[in-house]
Formats: structure tokens, C-alpha cells, sequence
């Protein structure tokens, strides 16, 4: 399985048929020891119609919080907690839980989780078919991971005009590309779309039937790797704000324990410092790298595309705007993409999915 897999819609489940998401990750192996006070155990995967159903009782109503987390680097990077001890030394009971993406929302929606760390869009997914939810940390942003890379002979995105260009239909690079096209005064009935598995550009790069593709890690390093001359045209470093990652609660296990939600914000402020802190740069990459079976210097490539940020930075973009800089902003331009891709038929009351007063609590 690949390391990284962002999904940003699966049609086969209403869950995730098309929002800004990531995915599959690797079993842990018996060498993955949990810390004393919050333990990462891996999951088994909830049934498909699970997705479909309201959210559940919280499971976390008796006992301690249960978390589902699945790989990606801002949500790897809670590895880094959970082994040093972090939860205990906050005095907070938190069970991580790893998942593949997908059914780490369907643990969501069925209740086996108090809390999942999705993506901003993907709640607005999970939340039209039921699983509502509130997020209350942003974890990080993408910014860099997720590229249009051209086949060589093509240096920037207006060169794209009458072109084939390999993408996911209605996942997360398509609506990257989209911003692309519009950074370069161009509209998507300027180039030809082929529907593109992400996991199958670089192939199709490489085989001349696309002249350009959009893809994330590690499907966009590998097209980098495999077709000698492309190039990365475009970014989510040029768009940041445009996919940001979460955690993403429960209603009810957020209203009957605010105080200990705290204090996992606070934790995870405590992570976010240690991982931007160059000092620590080796061990957060060996400590992350470990829980997703890469090498610590693979590692640190992947980290580099996505910004991760603590309470303090992460103000600014809880900030009302209706720019990409602020959360509420960004989703209301997925909110927009989803609907005109009918992944849900009305827009979602955007604004009913953040709230920031837990990571401004526990910034104080």
C-alpha cells in the first residue's frame, strides 16, 4: 500500500464520494509500543454501510477518548505524542486508533471514535450523509504535496491550453488544477480532462497519453521520477489554504468533555512546536517515518509539503475571511466544488463544522 493516498472522493461510498481527503496507510507492526497514557492501536475496518449512518453514540462517553488517525504527516506527527508520553503528562486518557483513511471516517460516523482527523472538506462529506462533526484543531495544510506536473516541453500552466491533462475527476487535484487554470487566466473547457486514477498518473505521464498530470505524494514524486524533464508547474504551495487537515469531533463528546478536549489541543500544540523546532528534525522524522514503514530520509521529503502548524499560528486561519487563508473561507470553496460535482445536492451551513474556542482555550 502506498504511503500517502489523499482521496478526495470515492464513489462507491456516499461517505467520501468527492472532498478534500487523504488515505491508505500501512498495518503497524508489533514493534509500534504504545505510550502509557494514550495508546495507537490499529482498527479493523468498520463495514461500508457504516459510512451511511448517522453518527453514533461517541465512544468515548465510557471512558477514555478514542481518536482515529490515519497517514498523514499532520496526523502522523501525533506518533510523536503518544510515544513520548505526552497525553499522561497532561493527565488526559486518549486512545489513538489507526486506520486507512476511508474507514477512519466510517469509525467516525459509526460511533467507535469520539474524534477523526480529517480533512476540512471531507467533514462537510461525512457530515451531509450524517456524521456530523465540529473540528477543533487545524492540524496542518498542504503545501507542496500536491502538484500538476507537465510532461517535458511544457514550463507553466498556460502552456496547458488545448492540452490533455490526466486528473481524478471530482478528488482533490482537480480542484487544484482548476485553481491552476484560473492563476493562469484559463478555464477548465480550455484543456481536455481524462479521468485518471491518482495512483495511475505517473504511467500515464510516462506513456504520452496526457501531456500533464495532477497527483499528490507519492503519486506526484514518482511521475517527478519516472518521466526525466517533467516538471511541477503548479502546487498547493501556490494555493495554501486550499486543503487544510483537522481533528474533527464529536458534537455530544465534545459538549460532555470540553476539558479534556483542551487539553489534547494543548498536546497538540506541544507536538506542532516539536516538529517545526530544526533541532528536532531527525527524531520527528524517525519517530513518524517508523509508524508508516518509510525511512526517515523519505520522510522528511513528504514532511517538507506540509505545514504544520500550533494554536498560535493556527489563529490566523481560524479567522471568518472568505479567502483561503481562513478555514471558514476554505470551506465554502470545497462547500461550492462539492455541490457543482454532486457529491451532496444543497450547500452544508459551513460554519457549523469549526470552531475554534477549544484551540483558543488552550492557547491561553
Amino acid at each position: 500500500m502506498n504511503p500517502i493516498v489523499r482521496l478526495i472522493g470515492i464513489a462507491a461510498l456516499s461517505l467520501v464520494a468527492t472532498a478534500c481527503n487523504k488515505s491508505e496507510a500501512p498495518k503497524p507492526t508489533a514493534a509500534d509500543a504504545p505510550a502509557p497514557a494514550a495508546s495507537a492501536a490499529t482498527a479493523d475496518a468498520p463495514s461500508a454501510n457504516a459510512a451511511a449512518a448517522p453518527s453514533a453514540a461517541p465512544a468515548g462517553s465510557g471512558g477514555g477518548l478514542k481518536i482515529a488517525y490515519s497517514d498523514w504527516p499532520g496526523w502522523v506527527a501525533w506518533e510523536i505524542a503518544i510515544q513520548k508520553g505526552w497525553f499522561k503528562e497532561a493527565g488526559v486518557d486518549v486512545e489513538f486508533k489507526w486506520f486507512d483513511y476511508v474507514p477512519s471516517m466510517e469509525a467516525f460516523s459509526a460511533g467507535k471514535v469520539d474524534a477523526v482527523c480529517m480533512t476540512n472538506g471531507d467533514a462537510l462529506v461525512t457530515g451531509a450523509t450524517g456524521g456530523k462533526s465540529v473540528s477543533i484543531i487545524i492540524n496542518d495544510y498542504s503545501d507542496g504535496n500536491d502538484m500538476i506536473i507537465a510532461k517535458p516541453g511544457i514550463a507553466s500552466v498556460a502552456q496547458l491550453k488545448g492540452k490533455t491533462v490526466g486528473v481524478e475527476v471530482g478528488f482533490v487535484d482537480h480542484l487544484l488544477l482548476l485553481h491552476a487554470l484560473k492563476a493562469a487566466n484559463l478555464k477548465e473547457s480550455d484543456v481536455k480532462l481524462k479521468n485518471v486514477k491518482t495512483d495511475e498518473t505517473p504511467q500515464a505521464l510516462k506513456s504520452g497519453d496526457v501531456d500533464a498530470v495532477g497527483a499528490w505524494q507519492p503519486s506526484s514524486g514518482a511521475a517527478l521520477k519516472e518521466v526525466p524533464g517533467s516538471k511541477a508547474i503548479f502546487t498547493s504551495h501556490d494555493v495554501p489554504g486550499l486543503i487544510y487537515d483537522m481533528l474533527a469531533v464529536n458534537p455530544k463528546s465534545l459538549a460532555e468533555h470540553k476539558a479534556e478536549w483542551i487539553k489534547v489541543a494543548k498536546v497538540w500544540d506541544r507536538v506542532a512546536l516539536f516538529v517545526n523546532d530544526e533541532k528536532n528534525l531527525d527524531e520527528s522524522a524517525k519517530i513518524m517515518s517508523a509508524r508508516v514503514g518509510l525511512t526517515p530520509d523519505a520522510y522528511k521529503a513528504i514532511m517538507k509539503g506540509t505545514h504544520i502548524m500550533g494554536l498560535t499560528e493556527a489563529k490566523k486561519h481560524w479567522a471568518k475571511a472568505d479567502s483561503l487563508t481562513s478555514v471558514f473561507g476554505s470551506n465554502k470553496v470545497v462547500d461550492e466544488f462539492n455541490v457543482k460535482n454532486t457529491v451532496y445536492k444543497a450547500p452544508e451551513k459551513v460554519e457549523e463544522y469549526l470552531d475554534p474556542a477549544i484551540s483558543e482555550e488552550a492557547a491561553k
